[in-house]
């Protein structure tokens, strides 16, 4: 099946850099037309400010889109955080950042771009989940406990909505190499063993999650819904 989203309107959170960006323009290039997010605007390269904590902005964004566009096909909700610490050392407000960032708002955005979706009678939504969905992580409660929770609601709203028209999904990246690991990336011995555990070898590419993104945004995914697609370079099955 050939994939094309020419005439789909699509929304990605989170676009300015990383995983976020690599979608949009993966979208793009198969000819979606894609309003990109970030914390800060960007006219230089099309990205409009939104602040996914905020439900006015998301209402506003989403509002303003419909307006413009006409309509909305594809949700990606990539804005997320990550917070490292000991657990005797880990604080209210990481734990709130992180929880609200990826997962409050994760449901509300969905919220949302679903209202518009049902009453086309048709929609993509597309979630970032995380290997953390399925594993504890280290250092990182916060972020594995957000994560896990998206893993369940990607299937919460999958089955409410796909008697509606609408798939629900999510992508769960492996190690990507952006700045939310560069940290790992930098310590020697993590990176090793990482790269250890790692059947391919590498670390992943923000481009290798585009993909996934671009196949579930498409009709090629219209019998996929609540679904969890790791893209790890095999790091589950090790």
């Amino acid at each position: 099946m050939k994939v094309d989203l020419n005439n789909k309107v699509a929304l990605v959170t989170g676009a300015a850099q990383g995983i976020g960006e690599a979608i949009a323009k993966s979208l793009a290039a198969n000819g979606a037309r894609v309003i990109r997010t970030d914390r800060a605007a960007n006219p230089a390269t099309g990205v409009v400010a939104m602040d996914v904590t905020n439900p006015a902005q998301i209402q506003s964004v989403i509002a303003d889109l419909v307006r413009d566009q006409g309509r909305l096909d594809i949700l990606v909700n990539n804005a997320g955080i990550i917070r490292r610490n000991d657990l005797a050392d880990f604080t209210e407000e990481d734990w709130d950042a992180v929880v609200d960032t990826n997962l409050k708002t994760l449901f509300f955005l969905s919220q949302a771009a679903a209202g518009v979706m049902t009453r086309q009678g048709a929609g993509k939504i597309i979630n970032i989940a995380s290997l953390l969905s399925f594993q504890g992580g280290i250092r990182v409660p916060s972020y594995a406990a957000a994560k896990s929770g998206v893993a369940g609601l990607t299937k919460a709203l999958a089955n409410e909505l796909a008697p509606k028209g609408v798939q629900v999904n999510a992508i769960a990246p492996g190690y990507i190499a952006t700045n939310n690991t560069a940290a790992l990336q930098a310590d020697e011995t993590r990176n090793r063993q990482i790269l250890e555990r790692i059947p391919t070898g590498r670390w992943g590419k923000p481009e290798d999650i585009a993909g996934a993104a671009v196949f579930l945004a498409s009709p090629a995914s219209d019998y996929v819904t609540g679904h969890v697609l790791a893209v790890d370079g095999g790091w589950l099955a090790r």
